[in-house]
């Protein structure tokens, strides 16, 4: 009984050796599946020059340094989720926001964000 009771420690001992790698493969899967849409983040690119976010923010070398936060990698900041509600309504995210209000519809809040998430 004892060389029993003592197999299925080790076994135990042992599988808790491998569950957290186990659970890093399977957390890491949904982050993979969620690749942006490539059309959806072409329109955002354009909604980022037609709405002017150029004339405060940069990404890379384009658009106006110092005035406002550089976006070149917010992506690896901020998911897609807060970025949309950032763009739909600054003040509500965070009371003390310079950004204006720019009255996106919810299509062009997403394809902004879904651009503005793919900067990493």
């Amino acid at each position: 009984m004892r060389c029993e009771r003592v197999g299925r420690q080790a076994v135990i001992a042992g599988a808790w050796r491998i569950v957290p790698v186990v659970v890093v493969l399977f957390a890491a899967a949904p982050a993979q599946a969620q690749a942006p849409d490539a059309a959806l983040v072409r329109k955002g690119e354009g909604l980022f020059k037609e709405q002017g976010c150029y004339g405060c923010h940069t990404v890379g070398k384009f658009g106006t340094q110092g005035i406002a936060a550089d976006l070149s990698h917010v992506g690896a900041k901020h998911d897609v989720g807060y970025l949309t509600k950032w763009l739909k309504d600054p003040a509500s995210q965070q009371p003390t926001a310079h950004m204006p209000r720019i009255g996106l519809s919810d299509d062009e809040a997403k394809a902004l964000a879904a651009y503005l998430g793919s900067l990493r």
